[in-house]
């Protein structure tokens, strides 16, 4: 019987998965430039890696992250552009953040022409807490205005010149509730990108990792 996966075994397992990944050279990886083949690589060879430790639900389309029980997704980016995309469900994510944690693995990619292999050098592995997933730019603007005693037309200006894709009744209901209960406003640190898909650049996070609370650095 395997031990349940908890979020501390996750952190603890993939610090060590990205040790031994850096030092792998992987036939499949030669030559691979699409960005999207080489995540679901990652992702699936971690998972399988952790499937032989620990019992835990895999993802699925329906729960839409790739760890439902611990509320985490895994992210692989390249360190040349380290952003990746994510489904959007509302544009209150980019100021109460996306409802779950990330854990996202910045590799740097190189070949080797004489074994005809690829190697991915894990360089910094993160963990976002859910509660540090908001936009930084959104959150910031939005704290500055509520601690400068900003009231509801301020908030909505603001957020419409920060172009929060929603519509005018729905910009108003966030100022209510965010009027009404400001300490649920934490500012995150991630850049969102409006689009079908919400694109999530990591630079900020990478930077803020060990040093701000809910940005643990694993590597």
């Amino acid at each position: 019987m395997l031990p349940p996966l908890t979020v501390e075994e996750l952190i603890k397992q993939a610090r060590i998965f990205a040790d031994v990944e850096s030092t792998h050279w992987e036939p499949s990886l030669y030559g691979a430039t699409d960005g999207k083949a080489v995540g679901t690589y990652v992702e699936h060879k971690f998972t399988a890696d952790l499937a032989l430790h620990y019992s835990f639900a895999a993802g699925n389309s329906a729960s839409g992250i790739d760890l439902p029980a611990l509320n985490v997704d895994i992210k692989v980016t390249s360190i040349q552009q380290p952003q990746s995309s994510c489904p959007y469900k509302s544009a209150r994510q980019k100021i109460y953040g996306l409802g779950y944690s990330l854990l996202v693995f910045v590799y740097a990619k190189k070949d080797d022409p004489a074994t005809s292999t690829g190697n991915l050098d894990i360089q910094q592995v993160v963990f976002v807490d859910s509660s540090k997933t908001a936009d930084f730019q959104m959150t910031s603007g939005l704290q500055a205005i509520l601690n400068n005693q900003g009231n509801e037309d301020d908030l909505i200006a603001f957020m419409s010149d920060k172009n929060l894709p929603c519509d005018a009744i729905e910009l108003k209901n966030i100022a209510t509730d965010l009027l009404a209960d400001p300490t649920k406003l934490v500012v995150g640190c991630l850049t969102i990108s409006n689009a079908l898909q919400w694109r999530l650049q990591y630079k900020r996070a990478m930077a803020q990792a060990g040093v701000v609370a809910g940005v643990l650095k694993i590597k």
